[in-house]
């Protein structure tokens, strides 16, 4: 134990460096590695002065542990020892190591082993290992406070602060250096002065130095120029405050401007709100005022009572509700109602028993805008410049044409034949092969109604009605319209009708192609036109942008009846067996008695 005490027991962490003994050279302070600053150089040279417990050992460097961890394994390592392990695994039960937490208890442990300083060992003559340098420095000193003894050791070599050139000494030894020293420099080297010397030739020089007599004004600026230093770190120190105060500040009323932001939103929001509830009254005013006209003038004109037969006013008996989106077309055939929407979807609804949709039929990438039915075909019209050909028994496409370049607006059918309406152009196809037959071209703008009735084909266009014969497709006529594009036609035994985007019902005589009133009421665009057959004569229901529909007798050409029930826009309407069906843009379908 005593050998011990004198010698130290060594151990080397990595590679064998050289130790600074007490004669240090140039050569020893440019290979003295063992001295550098860095923590991993400063733990590669222990000298313990009793060997440590094996326990203290690292299982894969087999030395002390240096920065002990543990990993998920629970097994202690060396953190770099398990950074740097080539396949990651555990030595003792392969596990996969991932460093968990520091071991805090092995580290207090290891930081309380004595050992001596470095400046106090010295390599073995056969460069193997360390051991004890009797010149060197005597401490023994706990591993975990070597740092702050060795910066204060008097053993450490250091340079002298004069020169660069003086030779390494021990910083015990500095002060004996200082006053032998050849290169002492001129306490006023800082403002330029050159001189180099001894003690002795200083005190010379000082008599005879040029700022040796302007020391106390040289003085004086430094101080000066202290104070203004400090001043300006004071004066950086409030521009910082200032600034950060500021940045404050800009938060503080950027959140402000937000607050104001939002509060502006949610007030427009319920001035919106209550400017809709506003124009839904007076909407609902204006009907009311509208039907008292109407009936003043029923009494007025003292038109019988039968025309205006209590049963035959429309209510509605129900709704059909299911698509997501606008309804845009309808169609009926027998026992089913098809409806197309913004949903790109087409639903198939039962009319006899159930009055539930029996199929959603689904096949184009855009609205569905129009629907027409052949036989046991139905054909659908879409903003993705298709028409799809169904199936009605099971409800399944059959075909998709490539129709035009831009939506299918409109579609109907007569004598084997499928009308398509879209920018500028007709298209005809065979309603058995789909192939195009003929193109009508010549239109002003969108065609967004076609209609047949007897020999004739309809149209409607920008303030434009052409009527076409449907066995040499010439125009035969062409009727002017005011008020904007036309959006729906119908025509009954006497009659052709139209609604415009002006709001309006232009009224022509059939034969004569005289007109013969302009209807209004509406006031939003006229979308759909329908003839309805009652007990008391021909009705014309109109369905518009208003929300609302009207029911126009065709005997008097007034209207006896404004139906108000759906919340939005009113796009569609079909017959079928004294029913009326209504789609709108609130995405449901109105079903009217």
């Amino acid at each position: 134990m005593a050998e011990k005490m004198n010698q130290g027991i060594v151990a080397t962490l990595g590679p064998p460096v050289l130790s600074v003994t007490r004669d240090l050279s140039e050569s020893d302070i440019s290979a003295g590695s063992s001295f550098v600053s860095s923590p991993e150089a400063e733990r590669e040279i222990i000298v313990f002065l009793e060997e440590p417990n094996d326990k203290l050992n690292c299982r894969l460097c087999n030395q002390v542990f240096t920065d002990p961890v543990i990993t998920s394994c629970g097994h202690t390592f060396c953190r770099r020892c398990v950074d740097s392990r080539p396949d990651g695994s555990c030595p003792v039960d392969h596990n996969k190591l991932q460093v968990v937490v520091t071991n805090l208890a092995v580290s207090e442990q290891i930081g309380e082993l004595l050992i001596r300083c470095k400046y106090g060992c010295a390599t073995k003559t056969d460069e193997t290992g360390f051991e004890v340098d009797p010149g060197g420095c005597p401490k023994a000193i706990k591993l975990a406070s070597r740092r702050e003894h060795e910066e204060v050791c008097g053993y450490a070599p250091t340079r002298c602060p004069n020169n660069p050139n003086c030779s390494v000494v021990l910083k015990k030894d500095l002060d004996r250096h200082l006053s032998v020293c050849n290169h002492i420099k001129c306490p006023h080297h800082k403002y330029g002065c050159e001189f180099s010397g001894t003690v002795d030739t200083l005190h010379e020089h000082l008599s005879d130095c040029k700022f040796e007599a302007m020391k106390e004004f040289l003085q004086r600026t430094d101080d000066k120029l202290a104070d203004l230093q400090f001043t300006l770190a004071q004066r950086e120190q409030e521009i910082a405050f200032l600034r950060s105060m500021l940045g404050k500040v800009s938060e503080r009323v950027e959140e402000l401007e937000k607050g104001v932001a939002e509060k502006m939103d949610l007030f427009e929001n319920n001035q919106n709100q209550l400017l809709n509830e506003v124009v839904e009254r007076r909407r609902e005013y204006a009907v009311f005022t509208d039907e008292l006209a109407h009936i003043n003038t029923r009494l007025n004109l003292g038109v019988p009572m039968g025309a205006y037969d209590p049963q035959q006013i429309f209510k509605c008996k129900g709704t059909f509700v299911g698509h997501q989106g606008p309804v845009w077309c309808l169609s009926v055939h027998g026992d089913f109602l098809f409806s197309g929407s913004s949903d790109k979807t087409i639903k198939a609804w039962d009319l006899s028993t159930t009055y539930k949709c029996l199929k959603t039929m689904e096949g184009h990438n855009g609205i569905v805008l129009a629907l027409a039915v052949y036989g046991n075909k139905l054909y659908s019209g879409s903003q993705d410049t298709t028409i799809a050909v169904w199936n009605i028994e099971t409800f399944e496409k059959i075909k998709t044409i490539e129709a035009h370049e831009n939506p299918v607006c409109t579609l109907c059918c007569a004598r084997n034949m499928l009308f398509s309406g879209s920018l500028k152009i007709i298209k005809v196809w065979d309603v058995h092969t789909h192939q195009l037959m003929r193109e009508i071209s010549g239109l002003n703008h969108w065609v967004r109604v076609l209609t047949t009735s007897q020999s004739y084909l309809y149209t409607g266009s920008y303030q434009t009605i052409k009527i076409w014969n449907l066995d040499s497709f010439e125009c035969v006529k062409m009727l002017d319209t005011s008020g904007g594009s036309v959006y729906s036609l119908c025509i009954t035994n006497h009659h052709i009708l139209c609604g415009t985007y002006e709001n309006l019902i232009h009224v022509w005589e059939k034969d004569s192609y005289q007109q013969v009133t302009t209807l209004m009421g509406h006031s939003g665009t006229v979308y759909a036109l329908s003839a309805v057959q009652t007990t008391s004569g021909t009705k014309v229901v109109s369905a518009s942008y208003d929300r609302s529909l009207r029911v126009w007798s065709m005997d008097n050409l007034i209207c006896t009846q404004t139906l108000v029930r759906h919340q939005g826009s009113v796009a569609c309407l079909a017959v079928s067996r004294g029913r009326l069906f209504s789609g709108a843009v609130d995405s449901t379908v109105k079903v009217w008695q």
